[in-house]
């Protein structure tokens, strides 16, 4: 049986890209070692963070 996550996620986002953008996705994320939900909160984590400052 497998262990349990500290914080399980059970939401599923999903979006519409064109062929050019997941080419772009999947050059990124081959690079980069990370997997598309990885890199995907990752980015949603720096708009967030972006979005904080200039309400400043």
């Amino acid at each position: 049986m497998g262990s349990m996550k500290e914080s399980p996620r059970y939401n599923v986002v999903s979006l519409r890209i064109s062929d050019e953008e997941r080419e772009a996705l999947d050059d990124f994320v081959r690079h980069t070692r990370r997997s598309v939900s990885q890199l995907m909160r990752e980015a949603m984590e720096l708009m967030l963070k972006m979005e904080r400052c200039e309400r400043r």
